[in-house]
C-alpha cells in the first residue's frame, strides 16, 4: 500500500537529529533551550519576518496568537467551516466566537467577499486557512483587515513554504500560525510556531506559552504550558534544511498529476501562488466508492475533511440559523487527497496515476480535469 502520508526522515537526517539531541542531553537543558532558540531564529529567517515563537502545537499557536493580540470574550473571529476542527476550537479556547463564511470553489480557501459581508462591530480578526498548502487570498484579506482596523491571523498550518505575490505564508498581517505535526511538510513530531513582525506580540506569546513568565517564577499574567522542547526543536532544525528541496519534490509530483490524471478534477493554483502541496486534493464523483477502489489497487487516500465545522455537534450552537455554506457542503462530498509526499519514488507516482485513472474509468469519469 502506498500511504497517503509518510514522514520524511533520511538516514543522514536521523543521524544529524540524534547528534543535536545528544548535544541537548549533554547540556542538560531540554525545555526552551538553545535548540528552540536556534529553530525560532531560522524559521523566522525562512518566512522573512523578525520573530518566530515555538509552541507545543499548531492549535496552541493559533490560540496564543489570538490571546497575544488581546482577543477574547465578546469578540468575533471570521474563519471557514472547511478546515480542521482546531481552527475553530483555538478561537473558542481564547474565549472568542468563530464566525463562519464560505470558501471559493477554485482553491478551497476563504472568499474575501463573504468576509466583508460578515464583519460586525465585534469582529476583531480574520483567520483564513491556507488549506492543503494553497495560500488564501492574503493581499485582499490584508486590505480588508486594514480598512476595518482588525487583525489578519493566517492559519498556515498546512502552508510551510507556500507563497503568494512573492511573499511567504506566515509573513502577512499580524501573525502566521504553523503546525509542526508528524505529517506536515516540516515536522518536529509535534509542535507549532507563530511568526510575526510585531515585537510586542512575540514577547507576549513567549510569556503566555510559559505560564505568563519572562523570568522564572515571576508571573506577569496567567498563561499556559505550551512550550516546545529542545528534542522537538532538534528534529525541526534538521527538517528545515530540507524543506525547500522537499517542497520542490511535492510540486514536481503535483505537476505530473496535473498532466497525467484523467476523469477527475485536479486542484487549481491561483495566479501568483506557489503551492506547498501539503495535500494534493482531487474532486471526484462517488467519492467513497472511488476511495474504496483506490485502496483495492494499493493506493492510500484520505478525506480532508468529511464533516465541516458547521455540522460538527460540538459547534452546533455557533451556527447562525438559516445560514448555508453551499460550496463547503459540496466539496465535503467530493474531495479526495492522494499521496504527494516527497518520499514517493517515480515508480510509486506512476502507480498512483494508473490507479486513479483506472478507478475513474471504472466509475465512468464524471468530472473533467480543470
Amino acid at each position: 500500500m502506498i500511504p497517503i502520508a509518510r514522514p520524511s526522515l533520511s538516514p543522514d537526517e536521523r543521524l544529524e537529529t540524534l547528534e543535536l539531541i545528544g548535544a541537548s542531553l549533554e547540556a542538560g537543558q531540554l525545555a526552551e533551550g538553545a535548540r528552540v532558540a536556534a529553530f525560532e531564529e531560522r524559521f523566522a529567517e525562512f518566512i522573512g519576518v523578525p520573530h518566530a515563537v515555538a509552541t507545543s502545537s499548531g492549535t496552541n499557536a493559533i490560540q496564543l496568537a489570538l490571546l497575544g493580540l488581546g482577543i477574547g470574550a465578546g469578540d468575533e473571529v471570521i474563519t471557514v467551516p472547511f478546515t480542521f476542527f482546531a481552527s475553530a476550537s483555538a478561537v473558542l479556547h481564547a474565549g472568542a466566537r468563530p464566525v463562519f463564511v464560505d470558501i471559493h470553489e477554485r482553491d478551497f480557501t476563504i472568499d474575501p467577499d463573504e468576509v466583508e459581508a460578515r464583519i460586525t462591530p465585534r469582529t476583531r480578526a480574520i483567520l483564513p486557512v491556507s488549506l492543503y498548502g494553497h495560500p488564501a487570498n492574503l493581499p485582499a484579506l490584508q486590505e480588508i483587515a486594514e480598512r476595518h482596523d482588525i487583525h489578519l491571523i493566517e492559519d498556515a498550518c498546512q502552508a510551510h513554504g507556500a507563497t503568494i505575490a512573492g511573499r511567504p505564508s506566515g509573513g502577512w498581517g499580524s501573525a502566521g500560525c504553523f503546525s509542526l505535526y508528524a505529517t506536515k511538510n516540516l515536522t518536529t513530531a509535534e509542535g507549532g510556531v507563530v511568526t510575526t513582525s510585531d515585537v510586542r506580540l512575540a514577547d507576549r506569546i513567549r510569556r503566555l506559552r510559559s505560564h505568563g513568565a519572562r523570568v522564572r517564577y515571576h508571573h506577569e499574567e496567567v498563561g499556559y504550558n505550551a512550550r516546545m522542547t529542545d528534542i522537538h526543536a532538534a528534529i525541526g532544525l534538521v527538517q528545515l534544511t530540507r524543506l525547500a528541496e522537499r517542497n520542490r519534490r511535492r510540486r514536481d509530483i503535483a505537476a505530473r498529476y496535473d498532466r497525467e490524471l484523467r476523469g477527475v478534477r485536479t486542484p487549481r493554483v491561483a495566479s501568483g501562488v506557489t503551492h506547498a502541496y501539503h495535500l494534493y486534493t482531487l474532486r471526484v464523483q462517488r467519492r467513497d466508492r472511488f476511495m474504496e477502489l483506490l485502496g483495492s489497487r494499493g493506493i492510500g487516500s484520505g478525506v480532508y475533511y468529511p464533516l465541516p465545522l458547521h455540522r460538527q455537534p460540538a459547534l452546533a450552537e455557533l451556527v447562525d440559523a438559516g445560514r448555508s455554506y453551499p460550496v463547503t457542503d459540496q466539496l465535503t462530498e467530493e474531495v479526495l487527497s492522494i499521496p504527494v509526499h516527497p518520499s514517493l519514488t517515480d515508480e510509486e507516482v506512476t502507480s498512483v496515476i494508473e490507479a486513479v485513472n483506472a478507478t475513474a474509468a471504472d466509475l465512468g469519469g464524471g468530472a473533467s480535469s480543470s
